[in-house]
């Protein structure tokens, strides 16, 4: 063969294409195989297909046109050629791998929806059926994030994450009351159109130190008031037998 990799968009079909260059005159065994894991297995074997491919592959020539290209046809496939004459015996083989490629279906986002000021807060964006793998763009409030912050300036002083397109996550190491905003993040492989999750809002808050405070001493009242009562009771012998 004259291309060893094929990519294919699934649902669709393709051509795996053997070329030889024994004489006609020759008598021809073709077998094809797929080269797995688990060991080697017959595609195509004394003029008949087998497996999954029985009902959606024929032979062209050498070559095997597959229909309805799914995911589970990726792989390494060998074509053997047997050439036969009545004085001799050749053989050939080629090998072939075979990339399925799929659209992105929704990406599954996390995005919590309140937050800290201060605190580390990472928002996650996850698909697993595209195939190359996605990378992952978030964006908040309609407007795409920058993959990596800033170093010098203003820039670096209003960026506090750290976005990373490979994995889908959304990293906040100190979140600022800046950060509060609608998010949602889009998935893409070059494959069909882009998928995004839905808007989500996240709201960053200051920690409530009045309010913590007051409490504090609300609850050290409450104590307070609580050990006078059990020292009245005592003094007044209402806790003797």
């Amino acid at each position: 063969t004259n291309n060893p990799n094929f990519c294919f968009t699934l649902f669709l079909e393709t051509i795996l294409s053997c070329k030889h260059k024994f004489s006609k005159e020759m008598s021809l065994r073709i077998e094809w195989k797929k080269i797995q894991s688990r060991g080697v297995s017959f595609v195509y074997y004394n003029g008949q297909f087998t497996g999954d491919l029985k009902d959606r592959a024929e032979m062209l020539n050498t070559g095997i046109r597959i229909r309805n290209v799914t995911r589970k046809d990726s792989g390494t496939y060998r074509c053997e050629i047997t050439a036969k004459s009545e004085h001799d015996q050749l053989l050939g083989e080629a090998t072939i791998t075979l990339t399925v490629l799929v659209a992105p279906t929704t990406p599954i986002c996390e995005v919590p929806s309140s937050a800290m000021t201060g605190t580390v807060v990472e928002l996650s964006c996850k698909e697993t059926e595209g195939s190359p793998p996605s990378e992952y763009q978030w964006y908040k409030n309609g407007v795409a994030l920058l993959e990596k912050a800033g170093t010098g300036g203003a820039r670096a002083a209003n960026i506090t994450y750290t976005m990373n397109k490979k994995s889908g996550t959304l990293l906040f190491n100190t979140v600022t009351k800046n950060d509060t905003g609608e998010y949602f993040c889009e998935a893409s492989n070059g494959i069909g159109l882009s998928q995004k999750c839905s808007v989500k809002r996240m709201q960053v808050d200051d920690l409530n130190v009045s309010g913590i405070i007051v409490a504090v001493v609300f609850v050290a009242l409450v104590m307070a008031l609580c050990g006078l009562g059990v020292f009245y009771a005592q003094k007044k012998g209402y806790f003797t037998s």
